[in-house]
């Protein structure tokens, strides 16, 4: 039972160091089909409880063995905001944290909880999944525990982003026949114009997952991106399914391909041709198309 992995390098949170608060088994309250855990029964609350100086003693630890950590990851075999002492670890780590950054990835299936709120908002990043906006897509994609409802998913997200001043990440993750329609893309954009996220990542299935299910191809997921408003600062996180051949783009389509969907150099580079390349090179020396960075991504749009 490993409570410590890493540290691994991301390019989006530089070093992290994970901390998994059920590293026994997977204690989830969900059970997504494209998880590569081995299936299990859902549930709303933990039965195997590490204790909370167990799990400081070992970020201690490990920040003694990396000095040179950007995050501390807060993840879990399921999810960690059913670990019943987040709070007071939250507050343990912020004690001897310093200068490195705390972050949680979750799903998000209890973020209208307001006692879950008390404890995020004391993170210094969060990221919330949200794989579907239609309950029906929730129960057959992410098979969430009973009682689970997306509309107090979202509407816990709402109440959440008006409390929280760090940055709120949104993951969404596309399986094929499953969340990648232009119906349930449209439900996510709605949700996400309201909400107003830091950044949304979508990608597709990396690692085998637990049941059958397929991932999409990076042409599909940059098709997907166009599906958002221009104003939603989309990253596809997801590129090794790119088999996409490049094209040429002359200014005025790299203007316009800019103006309707931010690209990022990894887009630029699948994407264009090495003259078109350095035609929007070209475009950003004039200041025509300019580079922001939006919480480690860095994205190209038109000025």
């Amino acid at each position: 039972m490993s409570i410590i992995f890493g540290p691994i390098q991301s390019r989006r949170f530089g070093k992290s160091l994970g901390v998994d608060l059920s590293p026994g088994l997977k204690q989830c309250n969900f059970d997504c089909l494209y998880c590569e855990l081995a299936p299990a029964k859902t549930m709303d609350s933990y039965t195997d409880v590490v204790p909370v100086p167990e799990i400081v003693s070992a970020i201690k630890d490990a920040l003694k063995e990396h000095s040179d950590i950007d995050f501390i990851t807060l993840t879990a075999n399921g999810e960690p905001t059913l670990y019943p002492h987040l709070s007071d670890l939250i507050d343990e780590i912020n004690t001897f944290k310093g200068k490195t950054k705390t972050l949680i990835l979750s799903n998000a299936a209890n973020i209208d909880d307001v006692n879950i709120q008390d404890a995020l908002v004391k993170l210094d990043e969060v990221k919330l999944s949200l794989d579907c906006a239609t309950q029906k897509c929730l129960e057959k994609l992410d098979r969430s525990h009973s009682g689970i409802e997306v509309e107090n998913i979202k509407a816990g997200m709402l109440a959440f982003k008006k409390r929280y001043d760090g940055p709120l990440i949104i993951e969404i993750l596309i399986v094929k026949t499953l969340n990648d329609s232009v119906e349930e893309i449209e439900k996510l954009n709605a949700f996400l114009l309201k909400l107003k996220p830091t950044r949304i990542d979508i990608s597709s299935i990396d690692r085998p997952p637990s049941y059958a299910v397929q991932a999409v191809d990076y042409e599909t997921l940059l098709k997907i991106s166009h599906l958002f408003d221009a104003s939603l600062p989309v990253y596809i996180a997801s590129r090794k399914k790119a088999e996409i051949s490049a094209s040429a783009y002359s200014e005025e389509e790299i203007l316009d391909t800019l103006s309707k969907r931010p690209l990022t150099q990894e887009d630029i580079d699948a994407l264009f041709d090495t003259e078109s390349q350095k035609r929007a090179e070209k475009l950003l020396n004039e200041q025509k198309i300019k580079a922001v960075l939006t919480n480690g991504v860095e994205f190209y749009k038109k000025a």
